[in-house]
């Protein structure tokens, strides 16, 4: 049985002697040190009941008037936290320390339990930081070796690493009519949380800047107006593989390469690269029930 993705990315070898290899993507000593900030803030947001917060003699304010950063957004997961945690507290790392282990146990435990983000657990990490003190536990920035980092990736995005270095010269030739820059992205990190998979396959495809911004439905639908025809093969090159809700909105975009590879970010958030994949593979990785796919093909 082979060792699990984590496991082989952790132990990749460096490229450049600032740069390491997350999902066999090259991210710089720069980008690492961002990472590290989003994971270890200086203050961390807490979600709590009114009645928690007043059990925990906590300052909070109402979620309704919370505002965070598209970083922090991401990193905490807070599209899935539960609206029954209607108070946010901040909370600096000093006034972390200083709640004492119980009441820190028990706050954790109530953010697992509303399925905030970034709450790591040991046994994830126990391997690479002996002697971590409880389940689940905050991150400082001492503990965010790049090793650390690596793992944290990983285990956000899930088992893709990228595959671009086994794409034959002839495919990115070939692919290079329909998209001009898709080569120049794929194995490559966003720089912030945002830039989501329509504007991934808009860059691509030669729209200037598309891959750095959040691309709504709105301005994709007019790329596709514009730039598609129905129908592709998956594989030909240039073939804008869609995946539409029940309701008929787009909520995921892809484009092949040829002969069976094909490009993707598979989310908005900063964890999430610009990756090569076999097309099976990205279907896979894709497919959730209620979607269906259908075809375009870039002209």
């Amino acid at each position: 049985m082979s060792a699990p993705v984590w496991a082989r990315t952790a132990s990749a070898c460096r490229c450049r002697a600032d740069t390491v290899r997350v999902l066999n993507v090259p991210v710089s000593a720069e980008l690492r040190a961002l990472w590290r900030g989003w994971l270890a803030p200086a203050r961390q947001p807490l979600f709590l009941t009114g009645e928690e917060a007043a059990a925990f003699d906590l300052q909070t304010l109402p979620r309704a008037e919370l505002t965070l950063t598209p970083e922090e957004r991401d990193t905490h997961a807070v599209w899935g936290i539960s609206a029954a945690a209607d108070r946010v507290a901040w909370l600096e790392l000093a006034d972390w320390h200083g709640l004492g282990s119980k009441r820190q146990r028990e706050l954790l435990a109530l953010q697992v339990g509303y399925k905030r983000g970034n709450i790591p657990r040991r046994r994830d990490f126990a391997d690479l930081l002996p002697g971590l003190p409880e389940a689940h536990f905050l991150w400082t920035p001492d503990r965010l070796t790049d090793a650390v980092l690596q793992r944290v990736v990983t285990l956000s995005a899930g088992d893709t690493p990228c595959q671009k270095s086994g794409v034959p010269e002839s495919v990115w030739e070939a692919a290079s009519a329909h998209l001009p820059r898709v080569r120049e992205l794929a194995g490559t990190f966003a720089r912030h949380s945002g830039a989501n998979c329509f504007g991934a396959v808009m860059g691509a495809a030669g729209v200037p800047g598309a891959e750095n911004e959040w691309m709504g439905r709105e301005p994709f639908g007019a790329f596709l107006q514009e730039r598609t025809r129905s129908g592709g093969d998956d594989t030909q090159p240039g073939t804008v593989l869609l995946w539409r809700s029940a309701d008929g909105l787009a909520q995921h975009a892809a484009v092949t390469l040829g002969e069976g590879w094909a490009f993707q970010k598979a989310s908005q958030v900063w964890t999430s690269p610009r990756v090569v994949l076999r097309v099976n593979e990205l279907k896979r990785a894709v497919r959730q029930r209620g979607q269906r796919r259908s075809r375009l093909t870039l002209r």
